[in-house]
C-alpha cells in the first residue's frame, strides 16, 4: 500500500522506527539512544506475543567497545545477564575424533616486522626448541586453567557468555533512560510512498507509526527487507552445510568455564555456554545427514543437569541479503544474514551494523552513496566471516562420516583457498582490510585443523639455538607467570559482578 508526500527530496531524518526487539532491536536502540537520542524520536515497536531466537550467548571482545559506545557499566551488565567471561572456544573433534584445541582471544607469542611469530615457533619446532603454540599465549593458557582477572593495561583479552533474553531487558531499560520509546503491538501492514520508501507501519490495533528511517530487526523473516522491498538471500548452504539446531538449557552442576566448548558430532557440532546460573546448550546440524530426533537424541545424551526449557527446534540458512539498506530501510540481525553460531559472529554483526550506521547516518536525508558504501563494507566482512566458518569445516582430517566426508572434499570460494594454500606452503597469513578475525585466528585454528606449513620465513633461520630458545622460554615463562597469578574464573565472577541485590567486590590482578 502507497501514502503520498509532496516532496521528499532529501528529507532529514528525524524520526526512526526500530521493527522488533530482541538483541538487535534493543542494542540499536541503546546504541542510537546514547549517541544521537537528542536530535531523534526513536522508537521500537515489538509484540510480547513474538519470541526471539536468542541462540547466541556467546560474544567476541569488540563488544567491550560496544558498551563503551553506548555508556553501559560492565559489573551492571553481567550482574543483570548472569554473564561470566570468555576468553575462546575449544574444537573438540574438529581436526579427528579425539584431537582437540582451543582458538583464544588475544595475541600469541611476539611478532618481527618481517614475520609472524608462527614462522620462529615453526624454527623452534624443527629444531625441537618449542613447546605447544598454544603456550605462548595468555588468554589460550588462561582458558585451559579455568582462570581470569581484569589485567592493567588491557593485558587479557575477553568476552562474555550472556542470557541473550536478560541482555534485552537489561538494553531496554538502558535505551528508555536515553528517550528510546517502547510500543507494543504487532505489525499488520507496511505502507509505502509512491516513489518506493517506507512511509509507515500499521499495528494490529489500527495505529500507525510514521518514520523517515526504519530498521529491520524482525528476524529471518526480514518483514521490511525481504517481504516489502523484495530484497533476496544469497544462500551459502553449498559451503555451510548445517541448516537446523536444537537448543535447549540446562543447570549449572559445575563452576562456569572461560570458554565455549564446540564439540563435533559425525553429522554437525555441539555447543555448551556456561553462565553463571545455567548452561546453554544446542546441537547444530545438517538435515540432509541426520533427522531431528536423532540430533535431539545426541544432544540429551551429552548433557548434564536438569533440563530447565523444551527442546526448540531452529531452522535456518546460510546466507547474506542481496544488500541489507534498501531506500530508507536498514536490516540488522538475522534480518540481514545469517551465519551459524560457531565462531560468536553474531552479536557482533548486530553491533557492526550499528556502528556503521552510526558512521553513515543520514542527517541530512537519505543518499545513495552512503547506501553503496553501507552494503559494500557489510558484504565484504560477511563474506570474510563466511570464509573463516567455512575453514572450520573444509580443513579436517575426520573420515567417519559422510557430513565429513562432504566437508573435507567441497570445493570452497577462492578466497578462502588462497588463504589456506598459502599458509600450507609458505606458513604466511595476512590480514584484511577490516577484517574482524586477525592472524593470530587463523593461525590458530588453521593449525588446530591439522595444516602444517611446510616453510616459514628466513628471518628465523638468522637465530642460533640458544637465541631462539631464550627467545621462545621468555614468552612462554610471562605466560606461565601471569597465568599463575590469576585467580578461578568462577571466583573472579562471584566476586566482581554479584547477583542484583548483592554487593560486587571487583579485584583486579595486580599482574
Amino acid at each position: 500500500m502507497t501514502a503520498d508526500t509532496p516532496d521528499r527530496t532529501r528529507q532529514p531524518v528525524r524520526r526512526v522506527i526500530i521493527a522488533g526487539g530482541g538483541t538487535a532491536g534493543w542494542m540499536t536502540a541503546a546504541c542510537l539512544g546514547k549517541t544521537l537520542g537528542k536530535g531523534l524520536d526513536i522508537r521500537l515497536v515489538e509484540s510480547d506475543e513474538i519470541g526471539t531466537v536468542g541462540v547466541g550467548e556467546a560474544t567476541i571482545p569488540t563488544l567491550l567497545t560496544f558498551h563503551e559506545l553506548a555508556g553501559i557499566n560492565e559489573q551492571e551488565f553481567m550482574a543483570e545477564t548472569q554473564a561470566v567471561f570468555k576468553l575462546g572456544i575449544r574444537f573438540e573433534g574438529w581436526r579427528d575424533v579425539g584431537q582437540d584445541y582451543i582458538h583464544s582471544f588475544g595475541m600469541t607469542g611476539t611478532d618481527h616486522w618481517t614475520a609472524g611469530f608462527q614462522h620462529f615457533w615453526l624454527k623452534g619446532r624443527e629444531r625441537k626448541l618449542a613447546r605447544r603454540y598454544g603456550e605462548y599465549c595468555l588468554e589460550l593458557r588462561a582458558a585451559e586453567e579455568n582462570r581470569f582477572a581484569h589485567l592493567p593495561r588491557n593485558g587479557l583479552n575477553y568476552a562474555f557468555h550472556l542470557d541473550a533474553s536478560l541482555y534485552a531487558k537489561f538494553l531496554r531499560k538502558h535505551s528508555e533512560r536515553h528517550g528510546v520509546q517502547r510500543i507494543e503491538g504487532k505489525i499488520a501492514e507496511v505502507l509505502r510512498h509512491a516513489d518506493g520508501d517506507i512511509a509507515a507501519l500499521r499495528l494490529a490495533d489500527g495505529s500507525l507509526l510514521e518514520g523517515d528511517l526504519f530498521i529491520d530487526c524482525t528476524g529471518m523473516r526480514g518483514l521490511l527487507i525481504g517481504d516489502t522491498l523484495g530484497i533476496e538471500l544469497q544462500d551459502w548452504s553449498h559451503w555451510l552445510p548445517c541448516d537446523r539446531a536444537v537448543a535447549l538449557q540446562t543447570q549449572s552442576v559445575q563452576p562456569p568455564i572461560p570458554y565455549v566448548r564446540s564439540i563435533a558430532h559425525p553429522f554437525g557440532w555441539q555447543w555448551q555456554i556456561p553462565l553463571q546460573h545455567r548452561v546453554g546448550n544446542g546441537i547444530v546440524y545438517s538435515s540432509r545427514h541426520v533427522g531431528d530426533d536423532e540430533a535431539l537424541a545426541a544432544l540429551m545424551g551429552n548433557i548434564q543437569g536438569e533440563v530447565l526449557t523444551r527442546p526448540r527446534v531452529i531452522p535456518f540458512k546460510p546466507c547474506q541479503r542481496e544488500t541489507v539498506w534498501e531506500r530508507n530501510c536498514v536490516a540488522i540481525g538475522l534480518s540481514s544474514g545469517f551465519l551459524e553460531p560457531l565462531e560468536s559472529t553474531s552479536i557482533h554483526l548486530i553491533q557492526r551494523g550499528v556502528i556503521r550506521l552510526l558512521q553513515c547516518f543520514p542527517n541530512e536525508g537519505v543518499r545513495q552513496v552512503d547506501i553503496d558504501e553501507y552494503n559494500q563494507q557489510t558484504r565484504n566482512e560477511m563474506q570474510h566471516i563466511r570464509d573463516f566458518i567455512i575453514l572450520h569445516y573444509k580443513v579436517t582430517n575426520r573420515a567417519d562420516s559422510p557430513f565429513w566426508d562432504d566437508c573435507r572434499t567441497m570445493d570452497v570460494p577462492a578466497s578462502l583457498q588462497h588463504r589456506i594454500d598459502m599458509f600450507r606452503e609458505s606458513g604466511r597469513v595476512f590480514r584484511m582490510p577490516n577484517e574482524l578475525f586477525a592472524e593470530n585466528s587463523w593461525i590458530q585454528v588453521m593449525l588446530g585443523q591439522g595444516i602444517t606449513p611446510q616453510q616459514h620465513h628466513h628471518i628465523a633461520d638468522l637465530m642460533d639455538d640458544v637465541e631462539l630458545n631464550r627467545f621462545l622460554e621468555e614468552i612462554r615463562g610471562r605466560v606461565e607467570r601471569t597465568v599463575a597469578q590469576l585467580p578461578p574464573h568462577a571466583d573472579y565472577v562471584a566476586r566482581y559482578c554479584a547477583r542484583p541485590g548483592e554487593p560486587a567486590r571487583p579485584t583486579p590482578a595486580t599482574a
